[in-house]
Order: structure tokens, then sequence, then C-alpha cells
């Protein structure tokens, strides 16, 4: 009975493996665009695209990332200058793609733009910390998707989510883990309801990888900025030192972790556009396949052990 399970397995997998190696035609013809293209997956994305052979539109905050782009792409790329916490901004880059897609419409869009900081305990940030994160990473990606979805079910192409293995599981402060539950569950409900219309919508849900998003130095200059503004009380009911432990452990544990291999994204972002049956969510990175995802669905008390175990206790701490 075993040995039949296994087999099973290894058919499937096998199977998959076969039906995943499809890739769309016409590619020189199919319009991605692209969010949060200036550094990091979306950067590399765009290039990797290109090379590929699609018409790749570039959504760029800084003129800097646009002219980097310009420079190593072929002139199948275009790039437009992008604020995704900018109604206006999404508009006028959605008015300019109907026109340089036309009657074929928008193949994909990968909503990739995202940030991570501040990231510290809750009670230490303020309303406005979370209204920001929260208006690029979860607002920011339905005002997006809403801007171009017409065009989309004209090609019934694809919408791309890039949420984050923490839209699974919460062990930060902050609105990150509150912005990707909230991706993570636009991605559901988007899903199902564009399906009579043949549009596919897939979730990238990356663990540790080496970006800006998880650079300590960035991660410890804003924690620094949030302690120094705090009251002395709470500094107190933390501790003097606790500050100093928490960036040796973001440097000890957090760094130790983070692979510096993007393509590991990048490739799952690809299939998702070209690939003519993608997946429906994609978990890049071994740390997410074989330890967070797990963790996820492992009963409150065993992930609260897990986390607390790891992180630096306030001098008030009653465990």
């Amino acid at each position: 009975m075993f040995l039949y399970v296994v087999g099973l397995i290894v058919f499937y997998y096998v199977f998959r493996w076969f039906r995943e190696l499809g890739r769309v035609p016409d590619k020189s013809e199919k319009f991605v665009y692209i969010t949060g293209c200036d550094t990091g997956f979306g950067n590399l994305l765009a290039k990797h695209l290109d090379t590929k052979g699609f018409r790749v539109i570039a959504g760029c905050y800084t003129e800097k990332g646009e002219d980097e782009l310009k420079k190593c792409c072929s002139d199948r790329l275009t790039t437009l200058h992008l604020d995704v916490t900018d109604n206006s901004s999404i508009l006028k880059a959605a008015e300019t793609i109907k026109i340089l897609v036309g009657e074929k419409g928008l193949w994909a869009v990968v909503n990739n733009a995202g940030i991570s900081f501040p990231t510290a305990p809750n009670d230490w940030l303020e309303i406005e910390d979370f209204k920001h994160m929260i208006n690029v990473n979860l607002i920011g990606v339905i005002d997006i998707t809403l801007s171009v979805l017409p065009l989309i079910k004209r090609a019934k192409g694809r919408v791309v989510n890039v949420a984050s293995v923490f839209g699974r599981i919460s062990t930060l402060g902050g609105a990150y883990c509150i912005t990707k539950y909230g991706v993570e569950a636009f991605n559901d409900s988007l899903r199902r309801n564009m399906a009579p219309f043949g549009v596919k919508v897939l979730c990238i849900e990356p663990g540790f990888f080496k970006t800006s998003v998880t650079d300590s130095a960035i991660f410890e200059s804003h924690l620094q900025r949030l302690w120094e503004k705090l009251p002395q009380e709470v500094k107190d009911e933390y501790g003097s030192d606790f500050i100093d432990k928490t960036k040796v452990v973001a440097k000890e544990k957090i760094e130790k972790i983070l692979d510096p291999d993007l393509m590991k994204v990048v490739s799952c972002m690809e299939h998702a556009v070209a690939a003519v049956h993608p997946r429906s969510r994609y978990s890049p990175g071994w740390d997410a396949k074989f330890f967070w995802l797990p963790l996820s669905y492992m009963p409150s008390f065993v992930s609260d052990a897990f986390v607390l175990k790891n992180t630096v206790k306030p001098k008030v701490s009653v465990l």
C-alpha cells in the first residue's frame, strides 16, 4: 500500500512538471505591466521578460529607475512614472497602457511594488505608520488591478499578486503582515470572481530573500528612529538593552537565512505570466516551503511558542 501511495505522489509531480512546461505563444504581442521596477524583483522581472520577448510596461517610482531600465533593455520595453499610493498617477498610467495595448488588451499585471518598514512592536507605532504601508502594499495593489482589469478581461490574461509567506503567518509588528494577509484575501476573491471571464489570478508568496525589503541596516535605522520617539515609560517597559538585542537578532538570525538568489522568485513570476498552465500559488524559497508554511498550519500554541522563543523579550515580560 505504501508503495502505491509513493507511486501516486511521484506520478502527480511528474505529470505536473510536464503540464507546466508549455509557454504561451506570440509573446511579442503580449503586454505585461509590472509595478515596483526600480529595484529588486520587479527590476529583474522586467529585464527577464524583455529577454523572453514580452512587451514590458515597467512602472517606476524614480527617474533613475526608468533610465536604468531603458539603457539595458530592448525598445520593446516602455517605462512609466508610477506612484501606487496616488490614484491620479495610477489612472494616468492606465490611460497610457490602454493606448499602448489597443484592442488586444493587457496580457498581465504583476503587482510587485511594496515596502516593509517601519516594522516594530505595535505599541511603538502610530496610526500613520500603518496607513502608509497599507496604502502601498494593499490599497495600491487593489487600485492598480482595478485600473487595468477591463484590459486584462479583454485579453483573457493574468493578474499576478506578490504577497509573502507572512500573508500566511504573522510574526512581525506593524502593518506588513496585515497587508500581506489582505493581498491573499483580495487574490482569492478576485481569482474566483474572474474565473468565468477566462482571467487567471496567481499569487507569489516568497520566503526570506536578500532585497531592500529585508535589509537589516534599513531595519535598524527605522527601529532606532522609533525608539528615540518613544515615551520614557515605554522604554522602561522594554528595557534599555532591548533595541541592541533586537539588532543583534536581526543580524545573526535573519541575515543567515536570507537567500541571495532572487531568480527563484523571478522564475515563479515568469511562470505565472508565461505558462499555459500556471499554478494558483507559488512559494519560492526553501524556508517558505518547508518551514513557514508548515508552521502556519500548526496549532496556535505551537506557532506562538516558536515565535516567542526567537524574539527579544521586554524587560517586564511575564513569560
